[in-house]
């Protein structure tokens, strides 16, 4: 397990301790800062696909790289990620995600599965691994998150990090279910059962809830005795806000900011 501390309240970032014999990896653009002792590899599969190309062919390592790259890819993720040993005693490294908002470690002690949505892996300890799972086509359509989630198994630490605050609910103790905004996922364990259902109809009450109360017709919906993490702030909400002011920023230009800022007025 990596020793660390989680600095910050708006804001949370990781700082981990990495002793000798421990690696850290993280998806690119997630590294804050580290200490000089600690080396930083690129590498665009994991040790364990290093170790097993080490018997194979030339075609049998391409396609073992290209089956790991693409698995990246689906997930939304960089296609290399970035590895941090250090060198000559125990170093520093920080890691924060991409957006304001709460971080959490999970420790896997290899008896569970954690599941995560594509925007919430930070960074792992090595011996933890990436993989990616299929929520299903019509899950995924309903759903507006994509049908691909990251799987990650093994043993150590995992960090994850989400826009806005957490909350752990086990749906076991709100009557076995619990219906989620698709934007506020942030991870499960495998005790959970994952799916999307319609919350309406397409009748005039079911478009009205759609298109003015600003909500899906569709939920995410949680079931079974485990952990369900979710996050404050919903990014699909998060989204619709950003391209709604790109777009008010564009149309205005630089003088209509100006005057929304100080009230309407720039005289």
């Amino acid at each position: 397990m990596i020793k660390h501390q989680l600095k910050g309240s708006a804001s949370q970032m990781a700082v981990c301790q990495i002793d000798q014999g421990q690696t850290v990896y993280c998806e690119a653009g997630k590294f804050l800062w580290k200490t000089a002792n600690v080396g930083i590899e690129t590498r665009f599969t994991s040790k364990e696909t290093q170790e097993a190309n080490k018997s194979k062919g030339l075609l049998g390592k391409a396609m073992s790289t290209a089956v790991e790259v693409g698995k990246k890819q689906l997930a939304g993720e960089s296609l290399a990620m970035q590895y941090f040993t250090p060198n000559g005693g125990s170093g520093l490294v920080s890691f924060a995600g991409m957006l304001p908002g709460e971080m959490r470690a999970i420790e896997l002690d290899g008896s569970r599965t954690w599941t995560a949505e594509k925007d919430a892996f930070v960074a792992a300890e090595e011996t933890v691994k990436f993989d990616i799972k299929f929520g299903g086509f019509k899950t995924g359509r309903r759903g507006g998150e994509g049908f691909v989630l990251e799987q990650f198994t093994g043993t150590g630490t995992l960090f994850i990090a989400g826009a806005g605050n957490f909350i752990e609910i086990n749906p076991s103790e709100y009557g076995g279910k619990i219906q989620v905004d698709t934007g506020c996922v942030v991870a499960f364990d495998d005790r959970i059962t994952y799916g999307v259902e319609r919350i309406g109809k397409f009748d005039a009450q079911g478009l009205k809830t759609a298109f003015f109360g600003g909500e899906s017709m569709s939920l995410a919906t949680f079931e079974g005795d485990g952990a369900v993490i979710l996050q404050s702030v919903s990014m699909v909400a998060f989204a619709r806000s950003i391209v709604g002011a790109a777009g008010q920023a564009s149309t205005e230009g630089t003088a209509g900011s100006i005057r929304g800022i100080l009230g309407g007025g720039t005289d």
